[in-house]
């Protein structure tokens, strides 16, 4: 797992992760990250060893966002996976380019802080009281924000009513789920 960041580090990561959230992944270089510190390029080897350590950092950050918007929006919530979907679907949308660097690549796992990816999970886990199911919600959730961010849907058609169906389906999913007993053969005892 990756190390905790130095203060200069964590300086220049937090400007990389402006620039990305300003200008999207092709800006994001290395070249012009410098520019913006007022420094030279090779400068900012002396922190992180390279571009992908670089963005594992901002990744973290934008876990570490997640895991506290996703804990906020559970705690205590009557409806945990609808209030858990509103947060997702808020955090993608307020930080596209940051969410798809977070989802459009192999996690780099052995980058990131240990247990970070588990604490941003584990709303998700609680509120469908399955590692599977919390799996095809976070499907789901994905596909949904990236047909919003890519703008697939029709023009003029409001996302929102898919949402609120799909979400209700799985609902209705944890619902019966919560409602099977306990075995030590049955789907809650896999």
């Amino acid at each position: 797992m990756a190390e905790p960041p130095t203060p200069r580090a964590r300086e220049i990561v937090a400007a990389a992760r402006e620039l990305l959230e300003e200008e999207g992944a092709a800006a994001l270089t290395m070249r012009r990250l410098a520019e913006r510190l007022g420094i030279r390029a090779p400068s900012l080897y002396k922190h992180l060893p390279d571009k992908a350590a670089l963005e594992a950092a901002i990744m973290a950050t934008g876990f570490e966002d997640a895991a506290a918007a996703f804990e906020a929006a559970s705690g205590g919530a009557s409806e945990p996976l609808a209030t858990l979907a509103d947060a997702y679907r808020a955090f993608a949308l307020a930080h596209p380019h940051l969410y798809r660097l977070m989802t459009d690549q192999p996690l780099p796992r052995d980058r990131l802080p240990a247990g970070l990816e588990e604490r941003t999970a584990a709303p998700l886990l609680r509120a469908t009281g399955d590692p599977q199911l919390a799996r095809a919600v976070f499907a789901f959730a994905h596909g949904m924000v990236l047909l919003e961010l890519t703008r697939r849907f029709p023009p003029g058609t409001d996302p929102e009513p898919a949402w609120r169906e799909g979400i209700a389906a799985f609902q209705a999913r944890v619902t019966a789920h919560e409602s099977e007993p306990l075995t030590t053969t049955g789907p809650r005892g896999q």
